[in-house]
């Protein structure tokens, strides 16, 4: 399987950069999550790797092959859209196997056992001669899944697959997305908004924001290390805190959360920043080691069961995310403390390479 280069790819409409001077590797036989908000150039870019838009500049390679130029159909791509688009006339069956019978490379043989796999991880050998117009949603992006899957194409794009269908096509439809991916390694780029299926899906997320990709990396790396005080804010639910200084005392920075000055990192304290996640803030009941005095705001229950607690330290707000055993008691004056191996530095919205220390 081929990985895939963009080489400086921009996208312009107008007056409008849609995506902006992106150069990036993909690896071959790997998954990676194009994730980012509405309207920050997601759909634009997959559709510049399949073809069906041209770059305003820059170029596209499969492999060292160089496509910018070539038809969707010159790029041995695979296409799964947000609205599957089939022949509502034919059956699960026909859909599935009408690309198959335009590969002449292919037997008969061959053809109906890929037909058969995908009937079979996608669960719907009892729909085998339904006809799409007579299905759901969530039948039908299945049946668009299988189809793209069964070409076995070098390079498949899936643009957001499941965001029209209910919860249990879109949990049937990743687990057969998963075992197909343990299966075949072709490589996939996969378009979401939803974090949660980028973090569930992905080998590397590339993240996105205004036409730009601001990180690109695996999804755990990603969440522990964001490298712009955006990545900070999008992944997570909530996401990061982020504490302002307040200002340098005993030869270091000092923060209301930090019970110590923390060193003072090169470049100085213009546009720097700390951010943790909620979960990492721990919330104690009596005094501690490293931990100052926090008051409770507000409490809320989160899925899963978990609490979000605002809390007051000083002048500094910041939430909390709390099991539910211990959660629903938390009321009051508290203590809170935030271990520096969770705390990240960012300078005028990008993160610190040097890690967070205490002063001295």
């Amino acid at each position: 399987m081929p990985d895939i280069q963009l080489s400086n790819l921009t996208r312009t409409f107008g007056g409008m950069v849609a995506v902006n001077d992106i150069t990036a590797v993909f690896p071959e036989g790997s998954v990676t999550c194009l994730l980012g908000p509405s309207g920050c150039g997601k759909t634009t870019l997959m559709r510049m790797i399949a073809g069906l838009e041209t770059p305003s500049a820059g170029s596209v390679a499969f492999g060292g092959r160089d496509v910018t130029h070539l038809s969707p159909s010159r790029r041995d791509v695979g296409m799964v859209f947000q609205y599957p688009v089939m022949y509502r006339t034919r059956s699960v069956l026909e859909n599935i196997a009408l690309p198959l019978q335009r590969d002449r490379t292919l037997s008969a043989a061959e053809r109906r056992d890929r037909i058969e796999e995908v009937l079979d991880v996608l669960q719907l050998g009892g729909q085998r001669d339904s006809h799409i117009g007579d299905l759901d949603s969530g039948t039908r992006q299945k049946v668009a899944v299988g189809r793209a899957i069964a070409r076995r194409c070098d390079v498949i794009l899936f643009d957001e697959p499941t965001t029209n269908v209910e919860v249990h096509a879109k949990l049937a439809l990743i687990r057969a997305f998963k075992e197909f991916r343990a299966r075949l390694r072709q490589t996939i780029i996969y378009v979401t908004h939803d974090q949660t299926e980028a973090m569930t899906l992905a080998d590397q997320i590339a993240l996105m924001e205004a036409g730009r990709i601001s990180q690109c990396s695996a999804p755990r790396e990603m969440y522990e290390r964001p490298e712009s005080r955006f990545g900070g804010w999008f992944l997570g639910n909530p996401g990061m805190n982020f504490l302002a200084p307040r200002g340098q005392r005993d030869g270091g920075v000092a923060f209301d959360v930090f019970a110590r000055p923390l060193a003072l990192p090169s470049g100085g304290l213009d546009g720097m920043e700390a951010g943790i996640r909620p979960e990492y803030v721990q919330v104690l009941s009596a005094p501690a080691p490293d931990a100052v005095q926090a008051r409770v705001l507000r409490s809320s229950i989160t899925t899963a069961g978990q609490y979000l607690l605002s809390l007051a330290v000083a002048d500094t707000h910041l939430v909390a995310k709390v099991d539910a055993q211990s959660g629903p008691g938390i009321r009051g004056d508290v203590f809170v403390r935030c271990p520096l191996q969770h705390v990240v530095l960012f300078r005028n919205g990008w993160r610190i390479q040097e890690a967070p220390r205490l002063a001295g």
